[in-house]
């Protein structure tokens, strides 16, 4: 079955194409480093980290670019807020995005350029949109003239008239509002770069379209980011990029929220939840599956209940792995290709929950298959589960997870000391005939929220539900 993805463009799924076969070049809009990670920042990269895995399993060689914006009007306001270099506070919450992408799993970006490193390439752009009538320079501003272009709005589908351009501070000499900033004219105490028009410095949008067009050439496949950068930032993107000649993305696809209370989490309406806060109470890789396994058009309402059902259904998984992995007396691999249920699923629009739940019908079968002591077969629906597993970067044996370098994993070996001595305990008390202190040993254990289960080769435990 052909890959199909919802393209914004078109409004529609489409059969994915490439334009050159066999290859897939994806730009996603990355992080404006202002602040560190809260988790509806993460999720953008997890999905189309996904997708990335995705088309790498389905035998495309795949170049990833993600941007970083690491000088905006943002990270200026909190230079000043915090005294404090705005190329500082750039780097730190660089570093922060970056360690919350490792921790929660997601391949490295093919290339990661920074806006400040690509001035000349926005120089070149603005100089060649002034030359054909595209833009202007109005103050030491640079500016789009919006109504050059007749293909602007298409992809946000909206009407030039009564549009309202969101516009910074110092934006003066606009022929019409509706025009947006290339290029900010410099302002005392400010950063700055010399262009042929004066000092100044990159608005938000040129730097995408400038980064896209030295990485990935006059034209590339995806174009990602979240829904609220369909307008004002990809259609401006756009606009730059085709107005210089570019034919840009041919697919565009954007990921939903996560919310609180039903509005988006954001650092501006003080609703957002760091990623090394959640880290510190979450296993990365359930964090991992309440992110990554909803539809990634889908809104996912943070709350704590949710989180505590994904890390029980996440228990179940991983119990089943951990159950067949010692059956077996060693790793089980994944096997060469993953149902075809679940490749139906994910080449439909990235379907993760429907191929999420062939993992949990395969997991079924396994628990079924041992406990009827048929090792064959739960050996072999082991397989399947990693290989799909390994697609949703959760296969728990992988060496991302299995490596005991998160907390979790290092507090995962005290907890098992310490309760490996209360099932000697209780072991004990059986052996002495003790039920009473042996059921009392189980239930305390239970009510900790520790699953305990009597196997032939001792007792094993692993957390249930909070």
């Amino acid at each position: 079955m052909t890959i199909r993805l919802y393209d914004t463009s078109a409004r529609q799924i489409r059969d994915f194409t490439p334009l050159t076969p066999g290859c897939v070049s994806i730009y996603l809009c990355g992080a404006t480093v202002q602040a560190a990670p809260h988790i509806g920042h993460v999720r953008s990269n997890l999905n189309f980290d996904i997708m990335r895995r995705w088309f790498l399993h389905r035998g495309y060689d795949v170049t990833f670019i993600r941007n970083v914006t690491d000088i905006d009007d943002k990270i200026i306001a909190k230079s000043v807020e915090q005294n404090r270099p705005w190329w500082a506070i750039g780097y730190e919450n660089e570093r922060a995005f970056n360690s919350a992408y490792d921790v929660l799993g997601c391949l490295p970006a093919t290339y990661e350029p920074r806006a400040t490193g690509h001035v000349p390439e926005m120089i070149e752009m603005m100089r060649t949109l002034i030359d054909r009538g595209h833009a202007y320079v109005a103050e030491g501003n640079v500016y789009f003239d919006v109504r050059s272009f007749p293909e602007y709005l298409r992809l946000s589908n909206q009407e030039l008239d009564g549009l309202r351009q969101p516009s910074g501070e110092g934006e003066t000499g606009k022929r019409d509002h509706r025009d947006f900033a290339m290029w900010k004219a410099a302002k005392p105490g400010e950063p700055s770069w010399e262009t042929p028009w004066g000092r100044g410095r990159p608005g938000w949008h040129l730097e995408c379209s400038a980064m896209a067009h030295k990485y990935l050439g006059r034209a590339f496949d995806i174009h990602g980011g979240g829904i609220d950068l369909i307008f004002p930032h990809h259609e401006n993107e756009i606009a730059q990029a085709k107005a210089f000649g570019d034919d840009f993305a041919a697919y565009w696809a954007h990921n939903a929220w996560v919310t609180m209370s039903g509005e988006k989490m954001s650092k501006s309406l003080d609703n957002s939840v760091l990623v090394a806060d959640m880290v510190k109470r979450w296993r990365p890789i359930v964090l991992r599956y309440y992110l990554g396994t909803p539809h990634y058009r889908s809104m996912i309402e943070y709350s704590e209940e949710a989180l505590r059902e994904a890390e029980s259904a996440f228990a179940r998984i991983e119990g089943f792995v951990q159950r067949v992995t010692e059956k077996a007396g060693k790793a089980v691999a994944p096997a060469a290709e993953v149902p075809p249920a679940f490749a139906e699923a994910m080449d439909d629009d990235l379907g993760v929950p429907q191929a999420l739940a062939i993992v949990h019908t395969a997991v079924r079968q396994g628990n079924s298959a041992l406990t009827a002591d048929d090792k064959e077969s739960a050996v072999a629906r082991l397989a399947e589960v990693r290989a799909m597993l390994g697609v949703l970067g959760l296969d728990p044996l992988d060496e991302q997870w299995a490596g005991g370098s998160d907390r979790g994993e290092d507090l995962h070996g005290v907890v098992d000391s310490l309760v490996r001595l209360v099932l000697e305990q209780r072991q004990a008390a059986r052996a002495r005939k003790d039920y009473a202190t042996a059921d009392a040993i189980r239930d305390q254990l239970q009510q900790s929220g520790l699953v305990i289960e009597d196997t032939p080769s001792g007792p094993r435990w692993e957390l249930g539900s909070r």
